[in-house]
């Protein structure tokens, strides 16, 4: 199984859950929805939502997957770009995402270790 992570708002994926798929903002607009690896997650987290709270942590089967999964370069790495609506079934986990106190995002204590 690879993991390939997606951060969402809490209020996103419940209307998701309902619809058993899932497009998230960036679907409709740019054609894919953006994902990340995990080394990358708090990068992410920390350049786009910054200041955001009631955020949701997606971990995504990649082979459980239906639509198309590229890896496209961006910022000079490779991110893993979901082309299509994302299946629920394909979400193996959810947690919280929040930052700390300082107003950062960290790694979740569940993944500290996969690192």
């Amino acid at each position: 199984m690879t993991v390939i992570f997606h951060i969402t708002q809490s209020q996103q994926w419940e209307a998701a859950k309902q619809l058993k798929s899932y497009r998230g903002d960036t679907l409709d607009t740019e054609g894919f929805i953006h994902c990340s690896t995990l080394p990358q997650v708090t990068r992410t987290a920390n350049k786009f939502f910054s200041g955001k709270t009631g955020l949701l942590l997606l971990w995504v089967d990649s082979d459980k997957v239906q639509s198309e999964i590229k890896y496209e370069e961006a910022a000079g790495e490779l991110f893993p770009h979901i082309y299509g609506p994302l299946n629920v079934d394909a979400v193996v986990k959810v947690i919280e995402l929040a930052a700390g106190k300082d107003g950062k995002f960290e790694l979740p204590e569940e993944l500290r270790d996969v690192v």
